[in-house]
């Protein structure tokens, strides 16, 4: 039996979360209600919990955090079929229309009308049950850990930006920012075939743990040289494919340099500035591909599938563990601790 309240972890006011009992909500006809058993915290939670927006999205109310979840099925709506109750699942946390010009061309990530968990001013997963439409709900296989399955959600960025960067099996790709999102992303390229792949950070923790999923070789800048590193080891050609995942103006830049002429460069991170000096003859000169990288769209299915492989292990990016009640915890220590701190994971049941 299932208890009328349950607990949350909610955002009150900047830098302040407190657990409160709040009702659990009523799965309508087209959806389910998942009593949720981990959840990644992303560093969008951390940006709204100091600074109380992003960009255009403001924190205007209390407001339950975190998107990369996990859990398992105990209601189903009326109009829901292929799933069942106590079936293990990961949650695509976005809600989008269906109707729009882009939900129609297929890139429904670009929807203006997207209900996004956790995305002012639409509640998260940092509580014990959410309700969540059927069709972005994916049963993960008997094998899969729950932690596994929250972290679809950020292997599925990575999964994009190799998708949208047009990687193919034995070319060479340069990642920059070593960061949760640089290492999902590494794992997800050495499963799409890259024969080298060269991750980049300032700090020799991250750059360790790169080689764990997937870095074949790896740049430390605060002790080697980016161009002369990528000479080496390309040859003087330089890479492929070059993804920023850092959010640095400084990593934008040095895609740029690493990339091979007729290459492609990917940016994932978001700059805390808008605008981003960069080389517009070297990128004319080049003739560099340059794209954008925006959440993703229909990736939940290949990632599961690709993590479905035991030769990669994405838990290795989980530096933390906490209960529910320490979730203010959780997010001091992802501040204050960065050095030591990769991905941190809330268990609310």
């Amino acid at each position: 039996m299932i208890e009328d309240k349950m607990k949350a972890a909610v955002l009150t006011d900047l830098n302040k979360i407190e657990l409160q009992e709040i009702k659990i909500p009523d799965p309508k006809d087209d959806e389910v209600l998942i009593e949720i058993k981990a959840v990644g915290l992303c560093g969008s939670d951390v940006h709204y919990y100091q600074h109380g927006r992003i960009g255009d999205f403001i924190v205007e109310k209390p407001i339950i955090l975190g998107h990369e979840a996990s859990g398992n099925v105990v209601e189903i709506g009326r109009n829901v079929k292929g799933l069942t109750v106590g079936q293990r699942v990961s949650i695509e946390p976005g809600a989008t229309c269906g109707e729009c010009e882009y939900c129609k061309e297929g890139r429904y990530n670009l929807c203006p009308s997207v209900e996004f968990l956790a995305t002012p001013p639409y509640d998260g997963a940092f509580c014990e049950y959410i309700a969540m439409r059927a069709d972005l709900v994916f049963p993960i296989p008997e094998e899969m850990s729950y932690e596994t399955a929250a972290l679809v959600e950020p292997f599925s960025v990575g999964v994009h930006a190799i998708n949208r960067g047009r990687l193919s099996p034995g070319e060479t790709v340069i990642i920059m920012g070593m960061g949760p999102i640089g290492l999902v992303t590494a794992a997800a390229a050495k499963a799409a075939g890259a024969r080298m792949i060269i991750g980049v950070d300032l700090e020799q923790s991250r750059l360790d743990v790169a080689k764990e999923m997937g870095a074949t070789h790896t740049i430390n800048l605060r002790e080697e040289n980016l161009k002369e590193k990528v000479n080496l080891y390309t040859n003087g050609t330089g890479a492929d494919l070059a993804i920023e995942t850092a959010g640095s103006p400084k990593a934008v830049q040095g895609t740029i340099e690493s990339v091979r002429k007729g290459g492609r460069v990917a940016i994932v991170g978001m700059s805390p500035q808008d605008e981003v000096p960069v080389s517009v003859s070297k990128i004319i000169d080049k003739e560099i591909d340059m794209v954008g990288i925006f959440r993703y769209h229909h990736t939940y299915p290949m990632a599961i599938e690709m993590l479905s492989n035991p030769e990669i292990d994405i838990e290795k990016i989980i530096t933390n563990k906490y209960p529910l009640n320490d979730t203010a915890e959780a997010f001091e220590k992802a501040i204050h601790d960065k050095t030591n701190t990769l991905k941190i994971m809330i268990y609310p049941n």
